[in-house]
């Protein structure tokens, strides 16, 4: 026979080890993302380009802005912005992730967004701007260099839209 106290540690490990799982992905996310950024610094001079295919090259540019240079023509402030708006969203989705760590799809992409959002700030507290180095574009029409940090912030989001809808549809059929 167990003890309650027993029994309601048991129940806990689960979602505390689920909860770990998930800081370790956005780790991951981090680790990686920091990495390529101190490659393209080794590697390039500021806006020096390397074709690798015909639609897409490596670069080395700085953002002062948000993912995909959103207010990057700002007089600075936005560093502080964006380094707030991320602080805050770190403490969210921290305390989600806590609450609710069985909800597979659902903390996926909360951990992409915020390991993006976490190696986004350090750039932003270490350089001043976000390390950029991945550039698309088609002919003479650019779509703005970003970073792993941005992919990953970006396919979190489009996760969590995928997990409303599911859940909005996962409703709906049980009212039914």
């Amino acid at each position: 026979m167990h003890s309650p106290s027993s029994a309601t540690h048991k129940a806990s490990s689960p979602q505390r080890g689920g909860f770990i799982y998930w800081l370790l992905i956005a780790l991951g996310i981090v680790v990686f993302d920091q990495i390529t950024k101190q490659l393209a610094e080794q590697h390039f001079a500021y806006a020096e380009r390397l074709a690798v295919l015909p639609f897409f090259d490596l670069t080395l540019l700085y953002n002062p802005g948000a993912a995909f240079s959103f207010l990057a023509d700002g007089s600075g402030w936005q560093r502080w912005f964006f380094t707030g708006i991320a602080a805050i969203a770190t403490v969210l989705i921290v305390h989600l992730l806590r609450k609710h760590p069985e909800q597979k799809l659902f903390c996926a992409s909360l951990s992409l967004i915020l390991g993006g959002a976490i190696g986004n700030v350090i750039d932003r507290l270490l350089h001043s701007h976000v390390i950029d180095f991945l550039l698309f574009y088609w002919r003479d029409a650019y779509f703005p260099a970003f970073n792993l940090a941005d992919i990953g912030i970006t396919c979190g989001a489009i996760l969590l839209i995928v997990d409303e809808i599911l859940r909005i549809r996962k409703h709906k059929k049980t009212k039914e």
